[in-house]
C-alpha cells in the first residue's frame, strides 16, 4: 500500500502517512459513476469496504466492484460490517485480508441490531486477537474513555468513536464526552458515524479530531460528488481551524475596536 505522501500534515496511522484526513464508504452510491466521481472529488485517505455486503451481491457488482477499486488507487479498509460476535469479525477480518491483500481492518462488532451501536464488551478482546495476528485495527467504538482506554492497551494504535448512531446523520450528540475522550487520549481519532452536514466534520476537526469516516451523509445527499467535496472542504477547514487555535469564549461583549479616549464614548452631558 503506497500511502507515504510528502506533506506537512499528514494523518499517520500505525506509521503510515496519509495525505486526507477524510476517508469515505462505498454503499449505497446511486451508481459506481457516482461513487467513482466522488472519491475523484474528495481524494480520501482510504475507502471502506464490506466483504459481507459485496459478497452478498457478489453477482449484481462482485468483480465490477473490485475493479472499480483498484481504478480509484485510493488504498482500502476493509471492514467487518454486520458482525454480531468475536468469532464472525476475527473470520471476517481474515478472510478481507485474503480478499483485499491488506491488513487493515476497520472493526465493527455491533451489539444492538436497532441503534447499530458497538459491542463494548467485546470489542477489545475482538482486537486484540486481530492485533496479535498481525492486522493493523481500526475499532468503531463508542466516546466512552474507558473504553477507547483498554483498545489502546491492547495495541490499537488509532480508535474511531462514533459521533451518533451510524446513518443518523445528527453530528456529535455528546459533545463533552467526545471533547474529554480527545484530552485525555494521546492516540489518533477519526470520527466514524453519524455525521450528516460538513459543518459537522468541521466541528469534530476543530476540536483536534485527527479524521472523519462517512458514507451515507456523502452517498445519500442529493448531489454526492458535490458533497463529496464539501466534506473534504469542511474536514480540511476544521484542521487548519484547530491549528489556528481558536480565541476564547468571553462571557459579556467585547469591542473589537478600543474605545477608551474616543469621544462621545457613554457621554452623557450636554
Amino acid at each position: 500500500m503506497n500511502t507515504t505522501t510528502p506533506i506537512s500534515d499528514p494523518l499517520v496511522l500505525y506509521g503510515h502517512s496519509f495525505a486526507s484526513r477524510l476517508l469515505l464508504g462505498t454503499s449505497r452510491y446511486p451508481s459506481p459513476a457516482v461513487l467513482e466521481a466522488a472519491v475523484e472529488r474528495a481524494r480520501p485517505a482510504m475507502l471502506t469496504a464490506s466483504l459481507r455486503r459485496q459478497g452478498s451481491n457478489a453477482a449484481e457488482t462482485g468483480a465490477s466492484f473490485w475493479e472499480l477499486l483498484r481504478r480509484l488507487d485510493v488504498p482500502v479498509l476493509p471492514n467487518t460490517a454486520g458482525c454480531l460476535s468475536i468469532q464472525e469479525a476475527v473470520t471476517t477480518a481474515q478472510m478481507a485480508r485474503e480478499v483485499f491483500d491488506t491488513p487493515w481492518i476497520k472493526l465493527e462488532l455491533i451489539g444492538d441490531d436497532y441503534t447499530l451501536q458497538p459491542d463494548t464488551l467485546n470489542l477489545v478482546e475482538a482486537a486484540s486477537i486481530l492485533i496479535k495476528d498481525g492486522f493493523l485495527v481500526l475499532p468503531y467504538c463508542t466516546e466512552d474513555l474507558v473504553l477507547c482506554q483498554r483498545l489502546v492497551d491492547v495495541g490499537c494504535q488509532a480508535v474511531m468513536p462514533w459521533a451518533a448512531p451510524i446513518g443518523t446523520g445528527r453530528g456529535p450528540v455528546n459533545p463533552y464526552a467526545l471533547q474529554t475522550l480527545r484530552e485525555r487520549l494521546p492516540v489518533p481519532m477519526i470520527i466514524d458515524a453519524g455525521l450528516g452536514r460538513p459543518s459537522h466534520a468541521c466541528q469534530v476537526m476543530e476540536w483536534g479530531f485527527d479524521g472523519v469516516l462517512l458514507n451515507t451523509a456523502v452517498a445519500l445527499s442529493q448531489d454526492p460528488v458535490a458533497m463529496a467535496g464539501a466534506f473534504a472542504d469542511a474536514t480540511h477547514a476544521g484542521r487548519a481551524a484547530w491549528h489556528a487555535g481558536a480565541m476564547a469564549e468571553q462571557q459579556s461583549a467585547q469591542p473589537s475596536t478600543p474605545v477608551l479616549g474616543t469621544p462621545f464614548w457613554h457621554h452623557d452631558g450636554p
